[in-house]
C-alpha cells in the first residue's frame, strides 16, 4: 500500500498556479471554476476605492461580543451584489447564526432607494430576529440612519477591505455567482426570481450547522418564537 509523504501544498499556492501560470483560455476556464471567479487575487488597490466616508458610522470594533460568537440569533450581515458594469445590483442579508439569506432587488444604488428596499425586506422578519446589521462602507448605506431608524436595528460597519469581518455574507457572494455570474445584468431579475435563488441557498446543508439546512433553523427560531407569543402569562394555566 503506498504511503503518503506527509506533504502538502497550501491553498495560496493552488491560487498562485491559477493565476499567474495559465494564459488566454485556459486562465479563463481555471478562474470560472473558483467558487469566486474573480479576475485577480487579493485585495483591490487603494488607488481603485472611489467611496466617499459614511458621516456617523459605528465602527465594528464597537459590536457587543455576543454577535460575534455566534450565540444569538437576530445579526444580520449585508452587502449588494453587482451585476454587468456595477449598472444593476442585488441586495443580500445573512442572518449570522442560521446562515439564512434573503434577497433583494434594487432598483439602483441610491443611498434613500437602498435604505428603502432593505427596510422593507427586514422589517417582514420578526422583531426579535432583526437586532443589527454588519455592512460594508459601501456609499448605497449613506442613509444607514434612516434605515436603523425604520428597522430599529443598529447599523456597525467593517472596515475598509477587511470582507473576513462579514464572512457569512461573503461567503454566501460567492455561492450567489454561481447563480449570478460575473458579467450578468441583473436589472431584469425579478423579487420573486431572487426569492427562488435564495430558497435554493437555504434548502442546502452547511457543516455548521451540523449539515441542517438554514431553513430548518430559521424556521425552528420562528417557531419558538410563536410558541412564546401564544403561550399563557406567568401564574396563568390552561383550562381555567
Amino acid at each position: 500500500m503506498e504511503q503518503s509523504s506527509g506533504l502538502q501544498v497550501s491553498h495560496e499556492t493552488i491560487y498562485t498556479a491559477i493565476y499567474a501560470v495559465p494564459r488566454g483560455e485556459l486562465r479563463r476556464e481555471l478562474i470560472a471554476c473558483l467558487r469566486q471567479d474573480k479576475p485577480m487575487r487579493g485585495r483591490k488597490p487603494k488607488g481603485s476605492e472611489r467611496r466617499g466616508k459614511l458621516m456617523n458610522m459605528t465602527n465594528i470594533k464597537d459590536r457587543p461580543e455576543e454577535i460575534e460568537a455566534r450565540l444569538v440569533p437576530g445579526h444580520w450581515e449585508g452587502e449588494l451584489l453587482q451585476g454587468a458594469g456595477a449598472f444593476s445590483m442585488i441586495g443580500t442579508l445573512v442572518e449570522r447564526t442560521t446562515r439564512f439569506v434573503v434577497l433583494v432587488k434594487m432598483p439602483t444604488r441610491k443611498a434613500d432607494v437602498a435604505a428603502c428596499a432593505f427596510a422593507g425586506a427586514l422589517n417582514a422578519i420578526p422583531e426579535p430576529l432583526r437586532k443589527t446589521l454588519t455592512y460594508d462602507q459601501g456609499k448605497e448605506m449613506a442613509a444607514h440612519e434612516s434605515l436603523a431608524q425604520a428597522t430599529g436595528m443598529r447599523i456597525f460597519f467593517a472596515d475598509p477591505h477587511s470582507h473576513w469581518q462579514r464572512g457569512s455574507n461573503e461567503n454566501t457572494n460567492g455561492l450567489l455567482r454561481q447563480y449570478f455570474p460575473r458579467g450578468m445584468s441583473l436589472s431584469a431579475l425579478s423579487q420573486a426570481d431572487l426569492d427562488l435563488v435564495a430558497d435554493s441557498l437555504n434548502d442546502r446543508p452547511h457543516k455548521a450547522l451540523g449539515f441542517a439546512t438554514p431553513n430548518e433553523h430559521f424556521r425552528e427560531l420562528l417557531a419558538n418564537l410563536e410558541a412564546k407569543q401564544i403561550s399563557p402569562p406567568e401564574g396563568v394555566r390552561s383550562g381555567n
